[in-house]
């Protein structure tokens, strides 16, 4: 079991298992008290004022409490944060970076406003951690790239990927948890997913392209794609045809 853990770690692609492991052992740190919350939540105030700049870094990997919440956010963030690099994203490491690290931006940029804005900034002073809605953006942007998959929830119905965002926030009203998190996950989303696939296909601009000093820090393998051309299908074994 503990070989089966640890070869499916190895196998997770860097920006994954890198902010899995920051997550899981930030998470931990806290939860055995070696590790302030305090010093790690989202405060524009000490940010600007005292220059704590890593707490716009340490907000994104901090899920609360380790109970079934936590375990729920941390199989959303390996599955769909793996999908998206190893498929949407595959020979793209950077691009992939330069994503979270466009949605940190926004969902920070949404707080930091929206405290400003009267009647809004008492809800917005509640969100203090970004890591979930961080993990809900990368659910929102494979919904959008895979949106004809078909899944199914606790086995109850069944439904196509586009509208998993929107299930998801249903759930999370249901059991009681702030829907605002989700909802902000998904604005930050739609606006990677119409910046990136939407907006160049309509103008044949691409405004969200990876600076090339982060694309620097990421060796990339160029992916190789057969042309059709060069493809030659074999024919069935013998045994299979007679099988048949």
């Amino acid at each position: 079991m503990a070989q089966a853990v640890e070869e499916w770690y190895k196998q997770m692609p860097i920006i994954t298992r890198s902010y899995l492991t920051a997550a899981i052992v930030t998470t931990i740190g806290c939860s055995l008290d070696i590790i302030s919350p305090y010093n790690l939540y989202l405060n524009p105030n000490l940010v600007i004022k005292q220059y704590q700049l890593w707490r716009l870094v340490t907000n994104f990997l901090y899920f609360r409490k380790m109970d079934l919440d936590f375990m729920f956010h941390m199989f959303f963030l390996a599955r769909y944060c793996k999908l998206l690099e190893e498929n949407s994203f595959r020979g793209r490491t950077a691009d992939f970076f330069y994503m979270l690290l466009f949605g940190a931006t926004v969902l920070t940029g949404i707080v930091l406003v929206g405290g400003m804005i009267p009647y809004l900034s008492e809800s917005f002073a509640k969100i203090i951690f970004l890591s979930n809605s961080l993990t809900f953006m990368m659910v929102y942007v494979w919904s959008k790239q895979n949106p004809f998959i078909h899944m199914s929830f606790l086995g109850l119905f069944t439904f196509t990927a586009a509208y998993l965002p929107w299930v998801l926030l249903g759930f999370s009203v249901l059991v009681g948890a702030s829907a605002w998190v989700d909802l902000l996950g998904m604005i930050a989303g739609h606006a990677y997913y119409f910046l990136e696939d939407v907006y160049p296909r309509m103008t044949s601009r691409r405004p969200l392209r990876t600076p090339s000093f982060i694309k620097a820090l990421f060796a990339d393998e160029p992916v190789v794609v057969a042309r059709a051309g060069n493809v030659r299908f074999a024919g069935p074994a013998a045994d299979d045809v007679l099988q048949g």
